[in-house]
């Protein structure tokens, strides 16, 4: 099957209109039983499993090349986003836990204040040293591979 991939802007001036779009709230275009929108994970709650929230994600990151989410940055602390810490956590330490509505992360809280993290944007994401660091402090194997 090929995509179409002319954009509305694109057919300006060439008679032809675009087909409406689904509204942004229709929960189908968000989320299945395998996959879900970016834009819905963001905010989303992360707790531990007994259901204490620890933080919520506050974005994804992924790597461009193969699509893989190498990160949820997870923000916690401060108020309306001030002040608060972000820590990237490995995509593989999270777990969606349905009972919880959220993320699931199940480490001790001292590894947790010792994890690597960041205020504001001062985080370097284009070192794969500091990334590796990130991987071996959570014991995963890094989603470049070894």
């Amino acid at each position: 099957m090929a995509i179409d991939k002319t954009s509305t802007s694109d057919m300006r001036g060439s008679g032809m209109s675009a087909a409406p779009m689904e509204p942004a709230s229709d929960l189908r275009t968000k989320e299945t039983y395998d996959l879900i929108a970016s834009d819905k994970v963001e905010g989303t709650t992360v707790r531990r499993p007994n259901g204490d929230s620890i933080g919520q994600i506050d974005r994804l990151m992924i790597e461009k090349r193969s699509g893989r989410v190498a990160y949820a940055v997870m923000s916690f602390g401060g108020f309306l986003g001030i002040g608060a810490d972000y820590y990237p956590i490995p995509w593989a330490k999270l777990k969606y836990n349905e009972r919880l509505d959220g993320y699931e992360l199940d480490i001790p809280d001292d590894m947790l204040r010792g994890a690597p993290h960041f205020s504001g944007e001062s985080f370097d994401w284009g070192s794969r040293q500091r990334n590796r660091e990130i991987y071996d402090y959570y014991g995963i194997t890094p989603y470049w591979g070894l």
